[in-house]
């Protein structure tokens, strides 16, 4: 079981939900705290301006889940699914995610902080101008995902195999080229810049041929 940073334990709840359907339900503007919800099919569910705090989802089904504006807060997500869940403007500040389902999830905006994701399989991942600061992506599994305009800052990126990912835009400022894998990833002009100087090599004008 992938631990949180700095070995923080997982919040107690104070009430379940066990083996519910709610697919397809919508949870708009609810507010949900300390709530264990496990074995719950929530397939496609719509879930706008809604509130999770501190809960937990164990071997739950969030495929196809459209969360807008929504927060999860200090969660923990354990062998969970995700498959075409979409997260636009979405708060999962110190939200952990254990043994989880990703492929093709798509994040737009947002505040992803602190969040726990190490060993994740994000490859069909598409996450764009959001906030990963200080993100454990240790081990995660980014080759050939999208992630345009992302705050990377502080976030944990040992082992991490970016090949063939599109970093375009994305702050890779605590990026170490040699502790990661990035052959074939698309970078701008600016990124190279950053990633040679990571490399300890100086970026001067060119000197100019002599008549």
């Amino acid at each position: 079981m992938a631990e949180r940073r700095h070995g923080t334990p997982t919040p107690p709840t104070d009430s379940e939900v066990v083996a519910e359907r709610w697919d397809g339900e919508d949870l708009s503007g609810r507010t949900f705290r300390r709530v264990a919800f496990v074995d719950v099919d929530l397939t496609d569910v719509v879930a706008r301006g809604a509130s999770f705090e501190e809960c937990i989802f164990r071997d739950c089904d969030l495929n196809g889940g459209q969360f807008t504006d929504t927060g999860f807060l200090n969660c923990t997500f354990t062998k969970s699914a995700f498959f075409g869940a979409r997260f636009d403007g979405c708060k999962l500040v110190g939200s952990m995610f254990d043994r989880c389902r990703f492929g093709p999830v798509e994040v737009v905006g947002g505040n992803w902080q602190f969040v726990g994701l190490p060993g994740a399989d994000l490859r069909q991942a598409t996450i764009r101008r959001a906030s990963f600061r200080e993100a454990d992506l240790t081990g995660a599994r980014l080759s050939g995902a999208t992630l345009h305009h992302v705050d990377l800052g502080g976030a944990w990126l040992h082992q991490a195999d970016l090949s063939g990912a599109d970093l375009r835009g994305s702050d890779l400022s605590s990026l170490d080229p040699v502790a990661a894998q990035l052959g074939k990833a698309v970078v701008d002009l600016d990124q190279a810049v950053v990633l040679v100087r990571a490399l300890g090599l100086k970026v001067e004008e060119a000197v100019p041929m002599e008549s």
